[in-house]
């Protein structure tokens, strides 16, 4: 036997040396808990992540004087949360933030606070009070708040530049909420459900990473699951679907590793799989499944994250920006500068500050050049809060490419115009491929399965918990 051959039996045999009870592919907020689910049920798990870290769109990231998170910000909901109830029973202090708006022009003139809050207030309150037949989000704001103006505010129902302004912020606000690229690509059918209790809490000083430490049992130099290995820089290249009940799932990787288990929780974006759904899988999807990926949406936010070397601004919520049209119209090329809506402080660093975007304005912000980048940015602060504070160029920038990331492909989904047609996508999405006894063998997590909370971490959290339960239950009728 030749060296070479040696060496190439050995991989292989070291590759089917072990079959695991789980494969979860994935290590984001869904495969995390389905993954120390399972560990702590005392099955045998492997966890395969793309990346070079534990945390899928959550990425907490030192800079500054703290830190910051280049993804998921907040836990959005208190009550019934289980990425709440992780922190408040491991003894960690979130804090709410009230998000409470500052409202600037980019022409310097003071803003009419009232007048815009309230027309704020209303545009997103409406959204609780659908049509009773579907139509675009959007669309839909536009009518209720011209009606709005016209029965409370008539003296300015014929200032047209103002209401196009206005509306023009509203869809940039609504996109960076729901990741969309217009309201006009939201329906106004959904049926996500807001958890009750404070909306905005941040992990502060902790970072969001915290949540996955203690998923994982490595919070504080915790040993972690002696039961549950991790293998990062693991990109999955292949999943085999067993259809015999005998038939192990069969996992390969891009490095040529392959690995063997009784069943696999993919938990990757829906971006991933619109992209991946062809090749993923070593056998066709069935058709609803192939639907659900086709007909749904993923959307993108972005972050452009500055320090300073002291903090400058005397905002601690978020400020808002209003861009009237003329100054809209003068940018020409730099059109992506007006789409960003606000700026706020992360909690976990005293001296940085964060611009948010959505849609096309950040798959435009994730091409450009750093120095550009950083340039506009500070064009941005300077013309919104520049009159009367002498601002310090930034020391250092980060800024989000989830878009580009070819592992995450977007940062969540949103109901589309289609959503309406196609109710079900999400639990179609979400459904388990059976071998031919009806044993669940290859299964699927993520926020996009979620029918009430999708987009939210706690949201792809549930579901990573739901498909490791699914399993644990069917081995306790074993």
């Amino acid at each position: 036997m030749t060296p070479w051959s040696v060496l190439l039996f050995l991989c292989v045999a070291g590759s089917h040396a072990m079959v695991y009870d789980t494969i979860v592919v994935g290590l984001g907020s869904a495969g995390t808990t389905a993954a120390s689910t399972l560990a702590q049920a005392g099955k045998k798990v492997l966890a395969l992540e793309a990346m070079d870290r534990v945390g899928g769109r959550v990425n907490t990231v030192p800079f500054g004087d703290g830190l910051v998170e280049l993804g998921a910000e907040w836990i959005h909901g208190t009550a019934n949360s289980r990425v709440y109830e992780t922190a408040i029973a491991n003894n960690i202090d979130v804090v709410n933030q009230t998000l409470n708006f500052q409202i600037l022009m980019s022409d310097g003139s003071p803003a009419d606070t009232k007048l815009l809050s309230e027309l704020m207030d209303f545009a997103t309150e409406v959204i609780d009070d659908p049509p009773p037949v579907p139509e675009p989000l959007g669309q839909y704001i536009t009518r209720r708040v011209k009606e709005r103006i016209n029965e409370k505010y008539p003296q300015i129902a014929n200032d047209t530049d103002f209401i196009e302004s206005f509306l023009f912020f509203m869809d940039l606000v609504i996109d960076n909420l729901e990741a969309s690229n217009s309201w006009n690509d939201l329906s106004t059918f959904s049926d996500y459900e807001e958890l009750k209790g404070h909306q905005y809490a941040s992990w502060h000083r902790y970072g969001y990473k915290t949540f996955f430490e203690l998923m994982l049992n490595t919070y504080n130099n915790g040993p972690g699951y002696p039961n549950l290995d991790i293998a990062l820089n693991k990109e999955v290249s292949r999943i085999t679907w067993p259809r015999q009940p005998a038939e192990d799932a069969v996992v390969s990787c891009s490095d040529g590793s392959v690995y063997r288990a009784r069943s696999v929780i993919v938990t990757v974006s829906l971006g991933v799989l619109k992209e991946r759904r062809n090749t993923l899988f070593a056998q066709p999807l069935p058709s609803e499944k192939l639907t659900a990926i086709d007909k749904m949406s993923m959307g993108v936010i972005g972050k452009i994250i500055l320090s300073f070397p002291t903090s400058w601004w005397n905002f601690t919520d978020i400020v808002s920006l209003f861009w009237t049209k003329s100054d809209r119209n003068g940018l020409g090329d730099d059109m992506w500068m007006a789409s960003i809506p606000g700026i706020t402080e992360p909690k976990g660093c005293r001296n940085c500050m964060t611009l948010w975007t959505a849609g096309d304005a950040t798959r435009m912000v994730e091409t450009l050049p750093e120095d550009v980048v950083k340039t506009k940015s500070m064009e941005i602060l300077r013309r919104f809060m520049g009159r009367n504070t002498n601002i310090p160029e930034p020391t250092a920038m980060l800024r989000s490419s989830w878009y580009k990331n070819p592992f995450t492909r977007g940062s969540y989904t949103y109901d589309n115009l289609l959503t309406p047609q196609y109710p079900n996508a999400r639990e179609d999405l979400g459904k388990p491929l059976l071998d031919s006894a009806g044993n669940p063998r290859v299964l699927f997590a993520g926020e996009a399965t979620n029918p009430q909370h999708y987009s939210t971490v706690h949201g792809a959290s549930e579901t990573g918990y739901r498909e490791a339960m699914r399993l644990l239950n069917i081995s306790s009728k074993i």
